[in-house]
């Protein structure tokens, strides 16, 4: 007899898996998934340079100085470059200009001002090709004697400006206000990109720093004594190691303990979409009535299991296939990206909390737990509905609770063994979501030990269930029946 429930899952499985459609499926979602992760990055090239001029009001040398404040990023990576590749010959004038002190690790205020000025006179292709540079590929300052404005009064020159900036010629404008010393309230910036503020908040960053130091140097404030005055209280983030003694906090550490939402989110959706190709396919068969040739072979309770092991057998695959996407990118991104795999950056600890052989155990088991689960509550409702349009109705509680685990992941995340996460990891239809969510705590041996437990025998009673009504309803035709009905059907032994 069991032979007959292994034979009904292979067929199950065999008929998904051999179609071009099926791996296509599973396909796209790895696809989808890494351009979504590097389309940010990926259409940041893309992004045009914004052009950009500043009308000073003040008359002071603020600026230039400004201008020398935004840009100090690429100019100490250029000064570095000239310092380092000695025999590059697009550095050639940069190190002629620098003189016998470009030499220096640590570059003076003279030779920022003659990489600053370098820098100015370089068309932005060459400064893209030597490096990556912070601000020259994003932004374009255009002086205001290259746009003709430069000897005109005040009000003409904005007036001048404006109609640039309506026309697109220009991405935005400043004005810097008269007497910055006192106050900063005819500041302005004028764009009509009202989504994309990077480059004020970069430039007013600058400024702030820029008027910060004159105001102090004006109020008579010894810089050291200002800079304490400044000082922000940061504290070091530190914790508790397995001996007992405080350890720093890595980057790499906290990525771990937020890494299981990653998880949970993807566990959701494998046991959504895979519980739910359960359904659709024993509605499918039951309208076309090969549900009926196949019980003139299998009993009602050996169809059943067969088709949930298909159907899980399916589902192993898929997510075995994506898992194996993902220790693939795991293994390769970081390399890709230029980054070391056990640090250096967001992505690299990502990486490694992907490749934590422990999360993904955990995903494996409460992976088969949640699906046979949820399996069992699909193949009922299939089973009395003669279309998906019936089942559309019956679906929409099973919806509602797996809502819940999904809505509250973030705040699991954040205290994985507070009252909330351990409640809901004893309730059975959270538990593989909350538990798997909890992985970052951890949660104590005993809980996952007895979550683990009660797991199991409400699978075992929602099969038992799940087969009373499928032994009835497969065979049904009309009218779906009502609840009463169903309910009688658990009772009957």
């Amino acid at each position: 007899m069991a032979n007959k429930t292994v034979l009904v899952a292979q067929r199950e499985y065999l008929e998904n898996v051999r179609t071009k459609t099926f791996w296509i499926g599973i396909l796209i979602v790895p696809i989808l998934i890494g351009l979504s992760v590097g389309a940010t990055a990926l259409l940041q090239r893309f992004k045009q340079t914004q052009r950009y001029t500043v009308l000073d009001l003040g008359g002071a040398d603020l600026l230039a100085r400004a201008e020398r404040e935004f840009r100090s990023g690429d100019t100490k990576v250029l000064f570095d470059l000239a310092r380092t590749m000695q025999d590059d010959p697009q550095l050639a004038s940069l190190r002629q200009q620098l003189g016998p002190g470009g030499g220096a690790t640590e570059p003076g205020a003279e030779q920022l001002l003659a990489t600053f000025e370098w820098m100015q006179r370089q068309p932005p292709e060459l400064l893209d090709r030597l490096a990556k540079l912070q601000t020259a590929g994003l932004y374009h300052y255009v002086p205001l004697a290259a746009l003709g404005i430069d000897g005109a009064d005040d009000s003409a020159r904005e007036h001048q400006l404006n109609q640039r900036v309506q026309k697109g010629e220009l991405f935005a404008y400043f004005v810097l206000g008269k007497a910055p010393n006192e106050d900063t309230k005819d500041f302005r910036y004028v764009s009509n990109n009202l989504t994309d503020d990077a480059l004020r908040s970069a430039y007013a960053s600058a400024l702030t720093r820029l008027v910060q130091k004159d105001r102090i140097q004006q109020a008579g404030i010894a810089p050291a004594v200002a800079k304490k005055i400044q000082e922000r209280v940061e504290f070091q983030a530190k914790q508790v190691d397995a001996s007992g003694a405080t350890a720093d906090v890595k980057k790499e550490n906290v990525i771990d303990k937020w890494a299981p939402m990653g998880f949970v989110y993807f566990l959701w959706l494998a046991i959504f979409s895979i519980a739910n190709l359960l359904l659709t396919n024993t509605i499918e068969e039951k309208g076309n009535r090969t549900i009926e040739v196949l019980l003139s072979s299998v009993s009602p309770g050996q169809l059943m299991q067969g088709k949930i092991w298909g159907i899980a057998a399916t589902g192993m695959t898929i997510v075995g296939t994506w898992v194996g996407f993902g220790l693939l990118a795991a293994w390769i991104a970081p390399t890709l990206l230029g980054m070391p795999v056990d640090g250096g950056g967001m992505l690299a600890a990502l990486f490694t909390a992907l490749r934590n052989s422990g999360y993904l155990l955990a995903f494996v088991f409460y992976f088969l737990g949640g699906f046979l689960l949820y399996a069992a509550v699909l193949v009922a409702i299939g089973s009395v509905c003669n279309t998906l349009k019936e089942a559309q109705n019956l679906m929409q509680p099973v919806m509602m609770v797996l809502m819940v685990p999904l809505l509250s992941m973030v705040f699991v995340t954040q205290e994985p063994n507070g009252i909330v996460a351990r409640v809901m990891s004893w309730v059975p239809l959270f538990t593989p979501f909350t538990m798997m969510n909890r992985a970052g705590g951890p949660p104590a041996v005993w809980e996952y030990v007895g979550t683990s437990l009660l797991l199991l025998v409400t699978i075992w009673l929602a099969m038992k269930g799940a087969g009373k009504i499928f032994r009835v309803g497969v065979l049904m035709t009309g009218n779906p029946p009502k609840l009463k009905e169903i309910f009688g059907w658990l009772r009957q032994s």
